[in-house]
């Protein structure tokens, strides 16, 4: 890499003795060895639409190893365009410094609550290296707490203010903090990019936009350098590269930015490193479509979108996610209570089956919308970050249906249509349920006892989907696997697919075998054959004008082993269901 970067400073030389023989001239550089106190310069940044200001700068002093490349240099700001923003806003990282038309470096740092005027400058050597793509990311160095990066903006657009609020709080983590923008005239004419000049690092665009700016520091050929300091600092990354239109700088008490949205899609970020990104032209990142279409059954509103977010393993699950839940907010356009019935298909490279299916129902008293994506949210983050190998999303398709009713059922009581039974043998269990606000209705589950069970008490639970069985709870059996049934039993990604997509729903009847120990079941009965008044939950028989009668669900076959799924059957309606109780059947010896 050293050779490379040698072979570079010698070709920015002969480009800058010989200009016209390359097109337009490249800058000299001045090394940071030869920056010294009390230098003056300029740097090159845009506050307003897409024209390219100059503002000065004079230099205080070399800071050693305070930057996560190497050394900084301590500047400070001046002129009319710093006085006009408040000093070093946001956005301004990576306007190129030059002194003597040598190019020095970046802007890159600054301290929250203080002299904004004050900064530090990323050497250009430094960012020079990350055109040679290094496959490790350096170490960061360890600074002073009060040195900042001059933060990069989120740029939000298409956004509504409780999905813009969601959103800074998950990316709280990645330092990241969104801001509402609008959208650019449509006549606006982006010009070529040269050192100054705003850029946008889009994560999200299309019906919707999410994207950081800074300034262009160096362009070489279709390659440039940016910001000065890291954005997320993955290393080898793969974010759009976009214009930038500038509205204006807004001064802060904390720190000053730049208001303004990113443009067209021109590239891809490929390098976010310690001393700023780098980026080529007309080469495109993966990216994870993603298609919505909600329906407000309420109002009868409906809304389609479609939108691009970038292919990341920590941060693509959130773009989509919660993306996702904009078009839901912006189209019910209510907070509180509602139900809504949610199904998604996501499509991906190198996972079994390509596709993964999900539909399910979710009730909130509070907020209809946030829980509308939180098994979405789920699926991609399992996708994203499993621990086989990884994959590529290549399609998102989401159908929302929402509603201000309350759809949700209680189970009152099961009862099973005999109370004997033999291995093999079908049991018809009713359930009574009581919807909200509604008269009871009945639903009938077809279970099959299993072949291998053996001859005594057996115990059914009749619970909703979503529901941990109460008696299991106070029993402490096999909570965590009710809780989180895919931990440790996966041996395969196969596995994990499976058991993600084939798992109950919120609006399941399920009818499962407890495993219960015979001291357990027998504990409490005053007598051989008497049932334990906590399990014995037989109903008296209901009023047949109270209910109504559904088809019988179909079952899954039981499996032997202790790691395996338990004989199950189960029953999707149109409920969400709460409760659990349980049935007590005799199984003889099926001779």
């Amino acid at each position: 890499m050293k050779k490379n970067f040698r072979w570079r400073l010698v070709f920015l030389a002969l480009l800058f003795l010989f200009p016209s023989a390359f097109g337009l001239a490249a800058p000299a550089i001045m090394p940071i060895e030869e920056v010294k106190p009390g230098m003056h310069g300029i740097a090159k940044t845009v506050v307003s639409g897409t024209k390219i200001e100059e503002f000065g700068v004079e230099v205080l002093g070399i800071m050693k190893d305070k930057g996560p490349s190497g050394d900084l240099i301590l500047v400070r700001t001046y002129g009319d365009l710093i006085e006009e923003s408040g000093g070093i806003a946001q956005g301004m990282s990576g306007s190129p410094v030059y002194i003597d038309g040598k190019l020095v470096g970046a802007v890159a740092y600054g301290w929250s609550l203080t002299d904004h005027k004050t900064g530090m400058v990323t050497p250009i050597a430094d960012m020079l290296k990350m055109l040679d793509a290094p496959s490790a990311t350096p170490p960061l160095a360890d600074t002073s707490e009060q040195l900042q990066p001059v933060a990069t903006p989120l740029m939000v657009s298409g956004f509504s203010d409780r999905a813009l609020n969601l959103l800074g709080e998950q990316l709280k983590p990645y330092s990241l903090v969104p801001y509402a923008a609008g959208e650019p005239a449509e006549d606006t004419i982006y010009p070529a990019l040269e050192p100054g000049s705003a850029i946008g690092v889009q994560l999200v665009q299309g019906d919707v936009s999410v994207g950081a700016m800074g300034t262009v520091t160096y362009v070489e050929g279709n390659k440039l350098l940016a910001f000065g300091h890291p954005f997320l600092k993955k290393g080898n990354a793969g974010y759009y590269l976009s214009n930038a239109y500038i509205f204006t700088a807004m001064k802060g008490l904390e720190n000053s930015f730049k208001l303004g949205v990113t443009g067209d899609a021109i590239g891809t970020v490929n390098q976010d490193r310690g001393a700023g990104i780098a980026a080529e032209l007309d080469v495109f990142p993966s990216n994870i479509p993603v298609r919505v279409s909600v329906k407000d059954l309420t109002t009868g509103k409906t809304r389609d979108a479609f939108f691009r977010a970038v292919q990341d393993e920590q941060i693509g699950s959130i773009l989509s996610a919660v993306g996702v839940y904009n078009i839901v907010d912006k189209t019910i356009d209510r907070v509180g209570p509602g139900t809504a019935k949610v199904s998604f298909e996501l499509t991906a490279k190198d996972m079994p089956g390509e596709v993964l299916r999900r539909e399910n129902m979710f009730y909130s008293p509070t907020g209809a919308a946030e829980a509308s994506i939180a098994e979405l949210h789920e699926a991609l983050t399992l996708l994203a970050g499993n621990q086989f190998h990884p994959v590529d999303i290549i399609d998102v398709n989401v159908n929302v249906e929402m509603t201000q009713e309350r759809r949700t059922a209680s189970i009152l009581e099961a009862k099973a249509n005999v109370v004997s039974v033999k291995p093999g043998d079908t049991v018809q269990v009713t359930v009574k349920l009581k919807p909200y606000r509604s008269q009871p209705v009945i639903r009938t589950v077809a279970f099959i006892v299993p072949k291998d069970q053996p001859a005594g008490p057996l115990i059914l639970s009749v619970r909703g989907g979503g529901m941990v069985p109460l008696l299991q709870l106070l029993l402490k059996k096999d909570v965590e696997d009710l809780i989180r049934p895919e931990k440790n039993r996966h041996k395969s990604f196969e596995d994990l697919i499976k058991d993600f997509s084939s798992r109950d729903r919120n609006n399941d009847i399920v009818v499962e075998v407890m495993e219960l120990d015979e001291e357990e079941l027998l504990s409490g009965r005053d007598a051989p054959g008497k049932t334990n008044p906590a399990l014995d939950t037989e109903p008296k028989p209901t009023p047949k004008r109270e209910l109504k009668k559904t088809p019988t669900a179909t079952i899954t076959t039981p499996l032997k082993k202790k790691d395996e799924k338990k004989a199950k059957a189960h029953l999707t309606t149109d409920y969400i269901i709460e409760g659990d109780t349980r049935i007590v059947l005799n199984v003889s010896d099926g001779k």
